[in-house]
């Protein structure tokens, strides 16, 4: 569950994290009033839950109120990557000495958490990251110790971050611990001409199995700006994340389909999508699936990739011949089956006999299959 910039502000603010004074608004006027009662020089910031907004448009300095109501009247209904801009923030600005980046995430595979972090933070640390990887930080944190002081001491002098900076890698910890945070990041940390460490923006996912811990959040109305094809899937229970690419994906696991989103991309295609169905690869999540999938007009051809386990490959097999009752294919389907029951999974799906279905036996091969029918579309 992802948090707005003004949430996830408001989240560091309650743990002792300095941010600039703000102001949520949702109409122009109001944001002519917001911006006099903050000192009339403010920066105006749209709220999505999507990256890439300064490059966008959606972050712009307004020198006076009159200034703020025009470009609230401009960025107010404007499209984000998808996102409609509904509520904008105005925050006070500051003066900036330097910019850095923090952040803590959930390493799954490891079964820890992972501080990142750099001296060098603000909207080039992507580039950073892909260039000189040297530059970022990456610490592990054992999640029974948590960040010690002497550990927030040790992430800053790997990422050579200042000293003040200890204590914010501290108070971000208290944010991921305390409000079940599976990311709590900081682009960026700054320091102000006047020597204070501020937050200017925030990103915050909350773990969706603390929703019931997390009523504040859990409780706001539906989300006008998730994309629609991401509502659908979890209206039905799937486990589902809209991609820009061309090759739909179904995969049982979610590792499973994380290697297959990389086999993928390696044979020259884009992932249109993540779609972990889990272990019951019934017939209904199977027809969910596809219909989802195959309702995102970028998909070009779709790959199911099954290691058969708990659930065998020709219950799978089934799932899918009968989903194919219900959901009309108009794209190529490239399936992979393998574990228990793979030959007798491919057998059914040999007698179906379906035009628009494919098989391979080695996930590489399926995946070059899907890239070629994907480019030849």
């Amino acid at each position: 569950m992802d948090l707005y910039e003004h949430q996830a502000r408001e989240l560091f603010a309650r743990y002792g994290v300095l941010v600039p004074d703000a102001e949520v608004v949702d109409t122009p006027r109001a944001a002519r009033l917001a911006a006099q009662r903050l000192g009339g020089r403010v920066v105006v910031k749209a709220q999505v839950k999507t990256g890439g907004r300064g490059k966008a448009g959606g972050v712009k300095l307004a020198v006076d109120p009159a200034a703020a109501e025009l470009t609230a009247r401009q960025m107010l209904g404007m499209d984000i990557k998808g996102h409609t801009v509904r509520k904008i923030m105005l925050a006070q600005p500051v003066g900036i000495d330097d910019e850095f980046y923090v952040s803590y995430v959930l390493d799954r595979a490891a079964g820890r958490f992972l501080a990142i972090a750099s001296a060098e933070g603000g909207m080039g640390i992507e580039e950073v990251a892909a260039t000189r990887p040297d530059a970022v930080a990456r610490i592990p944190v054992d999640p029974a110790e948590g960040v010690t002081p002497a550990k927030a001491a040790e992430i800053a002098a790997a990422a050579q971050l200042p000293p003040e900076t200890v204590p914010v890698l501290q108070q971000l910890w208290q944010v991921l611990v305390r409000e079940d945070a599976l990311l709590a990041e900081v682009n960026p940390l700054v320091r102000t001409d006047d020597g204070r460490i501020l937050a200017l923006d925030g990103k915050v996912t909350l773990d969706d199995n603390a929703r019931f811990r997390q009523a504040r959040w859990a409780s706001e109305p539906s989300d006008p700006h998730t994309n629609p094809l991401e509502a659908a899937a979890t209206a039905k229970g799937l486990n589902y994340v809209k991609l820009d690419g061309e090759v739909g994906v179904i995969g049982n696991g979610a590792g499973l389909v994380m290697s297959t989103l990389d086999v993928v991309a390696g044979c020259g295609a884009r992932p249109a999508n993540f779609l972990d169905i889990g272990g019951g690869a019934s017939a209904q999540v199977m027809a969910d699936g596809l219909a989802v999938i195959l309702s995102d007009p970028a998909v070009k051809s779709v790959f199911v990739n099954v290691f058969g386990g708990i659930t065998a490959c020709d219950a799978v097999a089934d799932g899918i011949v009968q989903a194919l009752e219900s959901v009309r294919l108009t794209r190529p389907l490239v399936v992979r089956l393998d574990g228990n029951a793979a030959a007798r999974g491919r057998a059914i799906l040999d007698d179906r006999a379906h035009p628009l279905v494919h098989q391979a036996t080695t996930m590489d091969a399926a995946a070059r299959r899907a890239a070629e029918l994907a480019d030849a579309a």
